[in-house]
């Protein structure tokens, strides 16, 4: 059963979702696990992308756009649909619904920053996977 991780980040000044999701990522990676990033945004997927070039100077994360690296050489992968369907390890969700394919994931990440709508969002999300019978841990960072 795919275990889920609420991130809620508790001060607005400390960035917003999309920072700590690339501090989530390089922890992840740290523990040799592949990540795929469930964002259906193209612009946001696209800002996601760059983030994780630049967030910061000292680190690499092998990443790319699905449809447009080899997902076969690149352990993180931000697509908007689901695919590649091989991807099993780790999802990290930055939309705003629950990700129809999220159970065939070991784990699933939601970070939610302060913002009124991803923060009505997450706890809708919260809701559905409580009522379903998922285990759910909650963060606060």
């Amino acid at each position: 059963m795919t275990r889920i991780d609420f991130y809620v980040i508790k001060d607005p000044g400390r960035g917003d979702r999309f920072a700590f999701t690339c501090k989530l990522v390089e922890r992840v990676r740290a523990q040799g696990l592949r990540v795929l990033i469930h964002c259906p945004d193209p612009d946001q997927a696209k800002h996601l992308d760059r983030l994780l070039w630049t967030f910061r100077e000292d680190s690499f994360i092998p990443h790319g756009l699905v449809g447009d690296t080899d997902p076969e050489l690149t352990p993180v992968l931000i697509g908007a649909d689901g695919e590649p369907q091989q991807e099993d390890q780790v999802l990290i969700n930055l939309g705003t619904e629950v990700p129809e394919f999220f159970s065939r994931f070991e784990r699933l990440c939601e970070p939610l920053d302060q913002d009124p709508q991803v923060r009505r969002a997450g706890r809708t999300r919260y809701a559905y996977y409580r009522d379903c019978g998922y285990p759910l841990a909650h963060h606060e960072v």
